[in-house]
């Protein structure tokens, strides 16, 4: 289960940006959250229609909620992906760092579990996030 509000940090970047890549960090950011709207309407509609005894409609409104759910997902990991490229590109910062600026809270856990086994499978000794 993934929580579309919750971000590590008050901004996206740690370091000047060009405005396009602000933008497009927010974009897709601003769909998963339409796509999170749309999931939970679906969701409160199939509930009513579960109450109301029509079965086929709270069906059906549950799976067009799964749907939106996916969308919101994928809409974030490619918004998690695009931001740690844009603030862990080389040159920006040194090779034992890793940037966690834009992700969420359990996509910034996911990056920091693999950093660190990727560290450990190398025998690096530290790790700055």
């Amino acid at each position: 289960m993934s929580y579309p509000l919750t971000q590590l940090g008050g901004h996206a970047f740690n370091h000047s940006q060009s405005g396009g890549a602000e933008a497009e960090y927010d974009r897709l950011r601003d769909l998963a959250r339409q796509e999170h709207s749309k999931k939970s309407a679906c969701m409160d509609k199939s509930r009513n229609a579960y109450e109301r005894g029509d079965r086929a409609a709270a069906h059906a409104l549950s799976e067009e909620g799964k749907r939106h759910g996916a969308m919101m997902e994928q809409y974030n990991k490619q918004a998690s992906d695009f931001i740690f490229r844009e603030n862990n590109a080389p040159g920006m910062i040194e090779a034992d760092t890793i940037d966690l600026h834009g992700q969420f809270v359990e996509e910034a856990e996911d990056i920091l579990e693999q950093r660190i086994k990727y560290a450990q499978s190398h025998g690096e000794t530290h790790l700055h996030v």
